[in-house]
């Protein structure tokens, strides 16, 4: 390994590159991380963590390995072993960088996706495709610097690219929809969804395989992506978080529907502009739809600035038209059957299934 012995001052001054570089290494990452969170206090800069992320204990590697290299070129090593050393650290130093490079991206994709709010938001699915991609360059780059031909490389990816598309197709499609999923905007983070199976809740995260829904239980379904891009999904929050509610009302048939009406829609405006969610601006609709078997039935439209706000709203408009009707001697009628007999009771009985006296002979 040497080429003769190592005397004292060679040791010595190996030791001050070893311990120097270490030392310049850590003020140089102290003095940087300083600097770089007193810009992020004075500016509304929000990159100040995309930063401090990218460069966590690389900048100490960088100093160590430059210490490395002044230590090994002042001791007499044999020129293979100095070769050897000079090839691991620049191993050592553009893995490193490669490193540092993926956490900048990664965070600075997530940093884009939080300000533009968009359909990216906080996905996993770009920070992870970011990653691979600064790392297959990182790699292609080490194995070009070190000597090796990329080109078998490349071309043995290519044959065996094929293989690894059909052993991995089910992996590929639920990439390619989740990017799909997420390039149609029709999804986003964040958005409240209800799937054709009846599951309902927030996108919480769309990764390279699946798609992660949380439900108001605070439990999370676990959706392919290949399999939510096929389905058919109601999307609570396109084009706008505002929607209309639709509760179902009935009232006796002898109710004057005008004055039910009245009362009914001054209830819905109090609802709507007392209680958290609602949409005070808002017009609410009575619609009387059908003669039921013993009510006159219709439906109250309400609004609500987020569809979660509908069941306190429901909840309250009911209560509250409940203790209104009952003041106003409205009256929510309830299915009755009455049996009557004919004559002196030998007869057959009548049913009688409604209020408007409709008579069914058995």
């Amino acid at each position: 390994m040497l080429s003769r012995p190592v005397e004292l001052h060679d040791a010595v001054q190996a030791t001050a590159f070893l311990v120097g570089g270490l030392v310049l290494g850590i003020l140089f990452d102290h003095l940087i991380r300083r600097r770089v969170r007193r810009r992020g206090t004075i500016t509304s800069w929000g990159g100040d963590q995309v930063v401090l992320s990218a460069l966590r204990t690389t900048t100490l590697v960088w100093f160590a390995a430059g210490g490395i290299a002044a230590a090994a070129a002042s001791l007499p090593l044999k020129v293979h072993v100095g070769h050897t050393v000079g090839r691991v650290l620049v191993a050592l130093v553009i893995g490193s960088t490669t490193l540092a490079i993926a956490r900048g991206a990664a965070d600075s994709v997530k940093l884009y996706a939080l300000r533009t709010a968009g359909a990216m938001r906080s996905s996993s699915i770009f920070v992870t495709l970011t990653r691979v991609a600064i790392f297959a360059l990182g790699l292609l780059v080490l194995l070009q610097a070190l000597g090796l031909s990329i080109t078998p490389l490349l071309t043995a990816l290519g044959v065996g690219g094929l293989a690894v598309a059909l052993a991995l197709q089910d992996t590929l499609a639920n990439l390619f929809a989740g990017i799909h999923i997420l390039a149609s905007r029709k999804v986003r983070l964040g958005d409240y969804v209800k799937l054709e199976s009846g599951e309902e809740g927030f996108v919480i995260d769309i990764s390279w395989r699946n798609t992660s829904i949380r439900q108001l239980t605070n439990t999370v379904v676990i959706v392919p992506n290949a399999k939510l891009a096929s389905a058919v999904v109601t999307n609570y929050y396109q084009p706008e978080k505002e929607t209309s509610v639709l509760v179902n009302v009935g009232v006796d048939y002898a109710s004057d529907l005008d004055h039910v009406e009245e009362v009914t829609v001054d209830v819905a405006r109090s609802v709507l502009s007392e209680v958290p969610g609602g949409v005070p601006g808002f017009t609410p609709l009575v619609r009387y739809n059908a003669f039921g078997d013993s009510a006159i039935q219709f439906t109250v439209v309400l609004r609500v600035g987020d569809t979660t706000d509908r069941f306190i709203l429901v909840h309250e408009f009911i209560k509250r038209l409940h203790e209104r009707y009952r003041r106003e001697g409205i009256v929510v009628p309830f299915p009755v059957r009455t049996l009557r007999f004919d004559g002196d009771g030998a007869g057959s009985p009548v049913d009688l299934t409604d209020s408007r006296s409709r008579r069914v002979r058995r």
